[in-house]
């Protein structure tokens, strides 16, 4: 009955519910914009406009948000702990720095590093789950198949499990490391120097405005995503391939090799200009959402003990 209580008064269980908070918007700002660009990334032509117009036309809008049961219910504890794991890796990793201050910019690169890589044990099963679902419905209607309704997440994750064991549920799993261990260190970096040229001081102080939050946020966001697009469309394609899948990808670097010498380098950037518009809208509504939370739950924790203080003067 205590643990909450006790955990929220923690600043691990301020950072750890924040991000929940910052997860949960980043989700449901940007799912759509996602699906395009997942659908864009693993066919081989087609605008950003012109797939939505197909979805809309053939899917129905709600296909947009196809899949997104997976990442909503772990995103809550996987942003959670994102956060919270860089947290504590920020200072780790530069102990020089007081504990009054901020972290230093080297630490904040070297921990969203190590975030990078972390997180991605919990996200490789995720996005394979979600991307399995937002191209099912495509390929369905590709191979003019008779199954007429689509399968949940978790229907798809123990098909992929039983067919494919745990090495299945994990396909992707040294692209994702790759992908997100720099990406995040940039993505964090960005984020900590921007917030602080837009409005000095506010790293130590914390009064950044919304307007603030939204820029810093959404411009790491573009950062991250300008770092790892290569490596994210040889992601998807690898991980929406199947055993049943025609030409198989024998693993990344076949990926890579096949996709570039049938499609050129430019297949490398495809999906781009749909990433970035997420990323900003995003990464904006995830920084702006985790600063707010936390920022309320330290206003609620200094009201308390205030209160607590006057009573005790009573």
């Amino acid at each position: 009955m205590d643990f909450w209580p006790e955990f929220l008064a923690s600043s691990w269980g301020k950072e750890f519910v924040a991000g929940g908070f910052g997860g949960i918007a980043g989700i449901v700002s940007g799912y759509p914009l996602d699906t395009i660009r997942v659908r864009q990334q693993s066919c081989t032509s087609g605008s950003a406009l012109k797939i939505l117009r197909h979805v809309a036309a053939t899917e129905g809008p709600l296909a947009l948000y196809r899949g997104m049961a997976a990442p909503l219910a772990s995103v809550t504890f996987q942003n959670a702990m994102v956060f919270q794991i860089y947290a504590v890796l920020s200072r780790a990793f530069d102990r020089n720095v007081p504990a009054s201050d901020p972290p230093s910019y080297k630490g904040v690169a070297l921990g969203g590093f190590g975030t990078g890589a972390l997180q991605s044990l919990m996200l490789t099963p995720v996005e394979l789950v979600k991307i399995r679902l937002q191209l099912q419905q495509r390929n369905i209607l590709d191979n003019k198949s008779q199954i007429t309704g689509c399968r949940g997440p978790t229907d798809v994750a123990r098909g992929i499990f039983r067919q494919e064991g745990w090495r299945g549920i994990y396909r992707g799993l040294t692209i994702t490391v790759l992908r997100d261990a720099p990406a995040h260190g940039l993505y964090f970096w960005t984020y900590e120097y921007v917030r602080e040229q837009l409005h000095p001081g506010c790293r130590k102080n914390g009064q950044e405005s919304f307007r603030t939050m939204l820029i810093a946020g959404g411009l790491a966001g573009v950062a991250s995503w300008m770092c790892c697009c290569p490596l994210d469309v040889i992601k998807t394609r690898f991980q929406a391939q199947s055993q049943s899948t025609p030409s198989r990808y024998t693993g990344i670097v076949d990926c890579f090799r096949r996709s570039v010498k049938q499609e050129g380098y430019n297949v490398l950037w495809r999906g781009l200009g749909t990433a970035v518009a997420r990323a900003f809208v995003v990464n904006g509504a995830i920084f702006t959402a985790y600063e707010t939370a936390l920022r309320c739950l330290f206003i609620n924790d200094n009201n308390n003990h205030e209160n607590i203080k006057a009573e005790n003067t009573l």
